[in-house]
């Protein structure tokens, strides 16, 4: 952390903007998952900047604002723990109330668990609570936060003049409605972040606000502005009556290396990681506050040394951790309780190159809980397959973002590892040509790789690993000498690119014409990921029922052992002739290794951000 001599040249005063961002409910530096430590991770420990960053505005008579952005509410177990007993304390606002918040925005996934359960734990929020581009379809209804807020406070170092007024918007992708439409569709809808940033931020100028900061919860994106953006931070950053911002959603860090933006922009991160940091310099004159410069800068809790190994920054501040106990060893006792067994470990770490036993036994709970429901049904006479993606691939995430269960025993904490998500079942009827381009979607997250090259990268590093969606129930091949058929976005930019090859269901070829019945997760459905080709797809209705538990009923005995699990994994590479590709994962794996074909894969050291290189032969 710096100290107070690093805080910038002061005219009159200095108002400082403190942010977090996809917090997830990791609160404690703890991996509920695994039952350990993991000092990556944890508000209590961004608490601790917190603590030293506000006593160094302090010093100097500056004014501290603590805001977040997002996402704090779905993620880590301990956030779910009060779902089921709403008089119990909210973690996630027990901690915001302990350490002074002064606004919290909202972000899309906060908005997993339904309108009604996102209420009860906003009135437990001991600050105001804005999203200013969702608005409810039912004219009246009135929704648990506010569209903006003006938060007044004294400068201390400018003693006889008015209080600053600092108005503070919020804005997350219009996307979340399709995301959780089983939740939301018919009861919000969600208006284009742009506009609507600019139309709240001349509102509280108007207002008589003085500063006016963006809880943006977006990534950087385009600088060209399209209608209903899902990140849209170049644009909302542009535009002139907003004086900062603090952006999020992609979970990627701002300021790093040479700042693109013409004023102060910050991102911290995901999961407590970073505590963002804005400083204004204001002075006061004949026309008011005004902003005459600013600054921004990220302070993380740890860092990783040349070796891959973590270095703490900072310890977990004591106070908060004793505030959270209860919570955090109910949640742990929670996670521990046995559910069932399994013969073989069930990790991640190839999951992206190489068969996934986890993914395969989540793919065949969904199967087994739908068999039943679809006797004398027309989609019970249709060949049954099972969407799975995983949730766990590294990534931004770091090197320690990757199931990891060993062999034996299977507790709670094993079965929310296999489905981090809330998402619930669904089911649809594809056509052989919908399947095909599911397909190809799912297979858009690798680069496209040539013949006899040498270690290009496997994985595009803009596309999330929790869109490579596996049908279970299918046999196919991924042929990476094809570019992808299908952009980011959804778009069909190259309409003749097949990378999905021999595609066969029972030993046959499947056509165009077939009809297949899919098991897949309600985000898949709803359209998430720019799946349009299964948003098209035909819903067939099913009862209310979560993966997770799912899961846990068919490790536990009580849903019968399917067919899929006697199948063989669905998809390999197709033989690239001279190919190698560099990829990466935890540098655990090597455990495992012996899973892998002989001379498939060659290990080449331990990357700067801590993860196992390995070169594979395509």
């Amino acid at each position: 952390m710096t100290e107070t001599e690093r805080l910038p040249a002061q005219r009159n005063g200095v108002l400082r903007l403190l942010a977090t961002t996809d917090l997830h409910s990791n609160l404690r530096s703890h991996d509920y998952y695994a039952d350990r430590s993991d000092p990556s991770v944890g508000l209590c420990r961004t608490a601790s900047l917190i603590a030293e960053a506000r006593a160094q505005v302090a010093e100097v008579g500056g004014v501290t604002l603590l805001l977040d952005n997002g996402d704090s509410f779905q993620g880590a177990p301990i956030g779910e723990t009060s779902f089921d007993t709403p008089r119990v304390p909210h973690p996630v606002m027990q901690a915001f109330e302990a350490l002074g918040y002064d606004a919290i925005g909202l972000g899309n996934h906060d908005f997993n668990f339904g309108l009604e359960t996102l209420e009860t734990v906003l009135e437990q929020a001991p600050c105001p609570v804005v999203c200013s581009n969702m608005l409810s379809v039912e004219p009246g209804r009135k929704l648990p936060f506010v569209s903006s807020v003006i938060l007044e406070r004294d400068m201390k170092a400018c003693e006889g003049v008015p209080p600053l007024r600092v108005g503070v918007l919020s804005v997350l992708p219009p996307q979340t409605v399709t995301w959780d439409a089983h939740l939301l569709k018919g009861q919000v809808t969600v208006a284009d972040m742009v506009q609507t940033a600019r139309d709240k931020a001349l509102e509280l100028r108007a207002g008589g606000c003085d500063i006016v900061v963006a809880l943006a919860h977006t990534g950087v994106g385009a600088r060209d502005t399209v209608p209903g953006m899902e990140n849209a931070l170049v644009p909302i950053v542009e535009i002139d009556e907003i004086d900062a911002v603090i952006g999020g959603h992609t979970h990627k860090t701002l300021p790093h290396g040479e700042h693109p933006f013409d004023k102060p922009v910050v991102m911290a991160g995901a999961h407590g990681s970073h505590l963002g940091e804005i400083d204004l310099n204001v002075v006061f004159g004949a026309k008011g506050w005004q902003v005459t410069d600013g600054v921004a800068r990220l302070h993380p809790i740890c860092e990783r040394r040349q070796d891959g190994t973590l270095v703490s920054l900072v310890e977990e501040a004591p106070e908060l951790v004793g505030i959270l106990e209860t919570a955090h060893e109910a949640t742990r006792a929670r996670m521990r309780q046995p559910v069932g067994h399994s013969e073989v470990p069930l990790h991640s770490f190839f999951t992206l190159f190489s068969q996934d036993l986890g993914l395969k036994l989540a793919a065949a709970a969904q199967a087994a809980a739908v068999r039943p429901l679809l006797h004398e049904t027309a989609a019970g006479a249709l060949p049954l397959l099972s969407a799975a993606a995983p949730g766990k691939f590294g990534g931004r995430s770091g090197p320690s973002h990757y199931t990891d269960i060993q062999s034996g025993p299977l507790c709670m904490r094993n079965v929310a590892d296999l489905h981090i998500f809330p998402n619930e079942l669904r089911l649809v009827v594809a056509t052989g040509a919908q399947v095909l381009d599911w397909l190809e979607m799912s297979a858009g997250v690798f680069n496209q790789i040539a013949s006899n090259s040498t270690e290009c990268d496997l994985v595009d590093p803009e596309r999330a690993g929790h869109n490579f969606d596996v049908l279970f129930g299918l046999n196919y091949e991924i042929d990476l000498s094809q570019p992808p058929r299908f952009s980011i976005s959804g778009q069909r930019v190259m309409p003749s690119a097949s990378r999905i090859r021999n595609v066969t269901v029972g030993g046959r070829p499947i056509s165009p014409t077939q009809q297949f019945a899919v098991v897949a997760n309600s985000y898949r459905v709803s359209g998430g990921g720019n799946f349009q080709m299964v948003k098209e797809a035909a819903s067939v209705p099913l009862p209310t029922i979560r993966i997770r538990d799912v899961i846990r009923d068919y490790v536990a005995g009580r849903l019968p052992e399917d067919p899929l699990m006697e199948l063989d994994y669905p998809w390999r590479f197709s033989g690239l002739q001279g190919a190698k590709v560099a990829t990466y994962t935890s540098p655990d794996a090597v455990d495992y290794l012996d899973e892998l074909p002989d001379g498939c894969a060659r290990r080449d050291g331990i990357t700067s951000t801590g993860f196992l290189k390995l070169v594979l032969s395509l």
